[in-house]
């Protein structure tokens, strides 16, 4: 965890991710990457030199036609754990997709609809920035699926702000690999509340973290300088604010 810890506050150091007094909302799926980021803020909040509080928000997806709903009341217990206030808003959007529209590339509407739910729950909050799990790897696999399937350098970034809705996302695990998460939770026994998508494993973004994974193996180093070119382009919003600081080594964000 003091490795996850350290590498959080070094990522919202250099893209000054937190201003004093935010109120930022945890976007928690359940998932381990989320689960984490959700542990890492809490702690880094005991004694980061900016005071800041958090919550966590997640957004119940609602269940297809044979499928079993989620049950999130394991990360409830986790939250009371870590004092952190945590509500659930409630969606039938599987059912939408899955059951009434049948929709055969249903991952782009589906993040359209879970943008819009989160967001009229942050509004109605009166919140304005959301902290997202996206991590070192995911930033990878976006940056690979940008230039083969649309023929662009491009990636998510690590601030954004919604002029549209005046929310900030930010991504203070962008310097965590995932194979650290996925071992730091197995130790910490974090509570993760596995995936029942219909569309799970199925995706262009499982082709190209097999992808990945696979060329990775064959030119070790790869994802570091993919990561650290998008870094030194940079790509739009991906300079850090500490120019003169030595990049993050690749093994540093692995397990």
């Amino acid at each position: 965890m003091k490795k996850i810890l350290s590498l959080t506050r070094r990522c919202v150091e250099d893209y000054s991710m937190i201003a004093p007094g935010d109120r930022i909302a945890v976007g928690v799926s359940g998932g381990k990457d989320s689960l984490m980021l959700l542990m890492a803020l809490a702690k880094l909040r005991e004694f980061y030199p900016v005071p800041f509080t958090v919550e966590a928000l997640t957004l119940d997806m609602g269940a297809a036609e044979g499928i079993e709903p989620l049950d999130f009341s394991p990360v409830r217990t986790l939250c009371q754990a870590l004092d952190v206030p945590y509500t659930i808003l409630t969606s039938e959007i599987q059912h939408i997709i899955f059951d009434l529209r049948r929709e055969k590339n249903p991952c782009s509407m589906c993040a359209k609809m879970r943008r819009g739910a989160l967001h009229e729950g942050l509004r109605q909050r009166g919140i304005s920035k959301i902290a997202l799990g996206h991590h070192y790897d995911d930033a990878v696999e976006t940056f690979f699926m940008s230039l083969i399937f649309e023929g662009r350098l491009s990636c998510f970034q690590p601030v954004t702000y919604l002029d549209r809705t005046g929310i900030t996302q930010i991504r203070p695990l962008l310097y965590c690999g995932e194979s650290l998460i996925r071992a730091a939770a197995r130790r910490l026994e974090l509570p993760v509340v596995e995936n029942r998508c219909p569309a799970d494993g199925n995706t262009k973004r499982q082709e190209i973290k097999e992808l990945v994974y696979e060329l990775q193996g064959r030119y070790p180093g790869l994802k570091s300088r993919a990561f650290g070119a998008m870094q030194r382009l940079p790509l739009p919003a991906w300079g850090p604010e500490e120019h003169r600081r030595r990049p993050v080594p690749e093994e540093e964000m692995e397990e």
